[in-house]
């Protein structure tokens, strides 16, 4: 097993967070579904048990051309779709993702704690100490145009040129963190996301995990620079307004996946 723990920061409050991640979740699962493939939403409802409470959803991912080819090439027909369980006790999250025909072979779990700080809390999930010597630590900058690659890249989505017309925040420069600290008109928050992979099959296992590893910090860098530079689109809503729009894009979804054209970034783009 590979685990690794991101750190994301951000010019946002942990409790405006709660609504732009959810306002983002949806907007990003329709840029990824079409043509067969995408996000299928199973389950999207409140939960309550002897840890807490919060909202439980289940999702599955047709991914298909959005493996790395080196899974692809091994996987039998039918076996790329992956199963997400979320319990969204927010400001902490776990989800789990899974593929039923690996079965136990197979595991993607992503636990993350929302902070209102810079970044600067070790072990902040509490793992033992022999686990957590083992943790790399990354920390992604939202607004380092070199954190992502030329397919990626959108203008409109960086947020070292992006300035918010409702709030006043960004553009983000080089060193917008340390300022960020400094200015007590500004909120902030850091994501801590431990990410651990397990994959086991023949000769593969650490190779998939690397690349399993490196697509979640893929995913993480630009779901979190679209996250910001959407701010003027989210900021403001209530948590009724998302779970209304919860509602509007789970049946877009259903839609989107039986027409048109496979959408989204495939794991091999550069």
């Amino acid at each position: 097993m590979l685990i690794k723990e991101f750190r994301i920061v951000l010019p946002i409050s942990v409790e405006e967070y709660q609504v732009g991640q959810l306002y983002a979740v949806a907007e990003a699962s329709k840029n990824e579904t079409g043509g067969g493939e995408g996000v299928e939403v199973i389950e999207n409802k409140p939960y309550e048990n002897e840890e807490g409470k919060g909202q439980y959803t289940h999702k599955i991912y047709h991914l298909k051309s959005k493996v790395p080819s080196l899974l692809s090439k091994v996987a039998p027909p039918g076996s790329l779709s992956v199963h997400e369980k979320a319990w969204n006790a927010y400001p902490y999250c776990r989800t789990i993702l899974t593929n039923e025909y690996m079965g136990d072979s197979f595991e993607i779990k992503i636990e993350t704690w929302h902070k209102p700080d810079m970044g600067e809390q070790e072990n902040v999930h509490g793992l033992d100490k022999a686990t957590w010597d083992s943790v790399k630590v990354e920390v992604i900058d939202i607004a380092d145009r070199n954190s992502v690659s030329s397919k990626d890249y959108k203008e409109e989505e960086d947020p070292a040129k992006f300035k918010s017309e409702k709030t006043g925040r960004g553009p983000l420069g080089p060193n917008w963190k340390k300022e960020l600290a400094n200015d007590p008109n500004c909120p902030h928050m850091c994501a801590y996301k431990l990410v651990s992979v397990k994959f086991k099959l023949m000769m593969l296992g650490s190779s998939v995990e690397s690349m399993i590893q490196k697509m979640e910090k893929r995913l993480f860098t630009n779901f979190h620079r679209q996250l910001f530079c959407w701010i003027d689109k989210w900021y403001g809503l209530s948590m009724e307004d998302i779970r209304r729009m919860e509602e509007e894009t789970k049946k877009e979804l259903d839609e989107m996946r039986e027409k048109g054209e496979v959408r989204g970034m495939s794991s091999d783009d550069k």
